[in-house]
């Protein structure tokens, strides 16, 4: 091993042991399955604040979206702006009465949510929404684990399948051991390391080679964000990008984050600190776009999203540079453990301890719920083996997913005394299908699919509104007693 890649080596697998270790420590924490799946609903800002955005941006924040600017100019910036809006409308008007409306409905989960705001009596609306949980996040992870390959392939030459099982390895391993705690408690610490990475990598990068040098290389590019003449950049590819912004209201790994912090007064300092996070991340992002159009130019097709590494590789030495490529591996490894354990809690909470052991112990149930973390990861490395898309590209599928079956819901949830369980249910269906039909007839090269699915989810809600109407008077109290308990001061 050369000396490059010893100390990048050191730096690399440091940082793998000390999340390790975090996940031993939390071990002995989880007395109960609300504490192993919420963390006992007591996190403060900053852990609430960062773990909710490191567990957002993952590995497509530092490898796909550079890559998508840096083969297509500013046009991209616009998921960057849009998600940025998306973070301060989720923080303000969904973060607050969530945390309220799971605690008056005990729920863990967002089905069990869903199943108890509307007093489902089916158990179709807990049914439905953890099916589409466990698809759209075991592809997702699988995206994650895509990343995970193409860093260490790109960082040691170790074999693509090789490097997925290896990034499986690490992030199951904490997971496991610590469960909610941990996975808040790394991605805190994580989310630090990402946002240091993306304000020094460019930054020296660009000592090097010289603004001018960036800017020469981005005028190849189109600088604009707004339309222009030559439709390059034209009003409908804007939206299609800056649409990416109503997924948050549907992520179940972000929401759960506002379900375990620790009281609404918590809210205004973590909204804070999230908007400034995102904020100075995607800005770093774009600017290692645009570095890395001038340093490493000619990278084409999936080989794009390599930028960001390539540009740590050439300006950095091994140690520091492992520390920055350590910064990758964080963005990764925060959002697949939210990601997992949020498909787990599903599992666990929804299915196994409603259909199979109603009466299941918190042992049990913990001992259940490590067991479906390590059949999740299975069937997300399945995936990641053999791709067939770009990180990016996965990522935006399961993002529209979520966003155009649950965001919807989960305002009307919030929002809509009168909306009833017939009606979440026939909007939760109906967004997924038009979202999965407009992306497997290749609309979504017009549009991105999130915008149809969610127009649909809440059109049907409406219309089933109008005719079916909400008769139950507890429920009604208790969405007048969340509405008045959620004032964050």
């Amino acid at each position: 091993m050369s000396l490059l890649s010893n100390g990048i080596f050191i730096s690399f697998v440091g940082y793998l042991l000390m999340m390790v270790i975090i996940g031993a420590c939390c071990c002995n924490k989880n007395s109960s399955l609300q504490q192993y799946l919420l963390g006992g609903r007591g996190l403060g800002s900053w852990v609430t604040a960062i773990s909710a955005q490191a567990s957002d941006m993952s590995g497509w924040m530092l490898m796909g979206l550079p890559g998508a600017i840096y083969l297509g100019g500013m046009l991209d910036a616009w998921v960057a702006i849009g998600l940025t809006a998306g973070t301060l409308l989720n923080w303000i008007f969904i973060a607050p009465r969530l945390r309220v409306y799971t605690e008056k409905t005990s729920a863990l989960t967002l089905p069990s949510f869903f199943a108890r705001r509307f007093s489902d009596p089916s158990g179709l609306l807990r049914a439905v929404s953890s099916i589409i949980i466990l698809i759209f996040f075991t592809i997702y992870a699988g995206s994650g684990l895509v990343a995970a390959g193409t860093l260490f392939n790109q960082m040691f030459g170790i074999n693509y399948k090789l490097s997925v099982l290896i990034g499986m390895a690490a992030v199951l391993i904490y997971t496991v051991l610590g469960g909610y705690l941990a996975v808040c408690f790394t991605d805190l610490i994580q989310g630090m390391l990402m946002v240091i990475a993306v304000i020094v990598v460019p930054a020296v990068a660009i000592q090097h080679i010289g603004w001018d040098s960036v800017v020469a290389a981005g005028a190849s590019k189109n600088l604009s964000l707004l339309p222009n003449a030559d439709n390059s950049i034209t009003v409908m590819a804007i939206i299609s990008c800056a649409v990416w912004g109503l997924g948050y209201f549907g992520q179940p790994h972000i929401l759960s984050r506002f379900m375990s912090v620790k009281d609404v007064k918590t809210l205004p300092k973590s909204i804070t600190i999230a908007m400034t996070w995102v904020i100075v991340s995607l800005a770093g992002v774009v600017l290692i776009s645009f570095a890395g159009m001038a340093a490493v130019p000619g990278l084409a097709g999936k080989e794009s999203e390599t930028v960001f590494i390539k540009l740590i590789m050439q300006f950095f030495n091994p140690y520091i540079g492992g520390i920055m490529l350590a910064a990758i591996m964080a963005a990764i490894m925060s959002t697949i453990d939210s990601q997992l354990l949020v498909s787990t809690s599903a599992l666990t909470e929804d299915f196994y301890r409603r259909i199979v052991r109603r009466q299941a112990s918190t042992t049990e149930s913990v001992m259940m719920s490590r067991i479906f973390v390590v059949l999740i990861t299975i069937f997300a490395t399945i995936i990641a083996l053999f791709p067939n898309d770009t990180i990016f590209g996965i990522v935006k599928f399961a993002w529209g997913g979520f966003g155009a079956a649950f965001g919807p819901v989960v305002i009307m949830a919030l929002y809509s005394k009168k909306t009833t369980w017939i009606s979440a249910l026939a909007g939760m269906i109906a967004g997924t299908i038009v979202m999965l039909v407009w992306y497997f007839l290749g609309l979504n090269k017009y549009m991105y699919e999130i915008l149809p699915g969610f127009a649909a989810n809440f059109i049907v809600i409406f219309i089933v509104n109008a005719i079916i109407q909400q008769k139950d008077d507890e429920l009604k109290a208790t969405f007048d007693t969340v509405k008045s308990e959620s004032k964050m001061i």
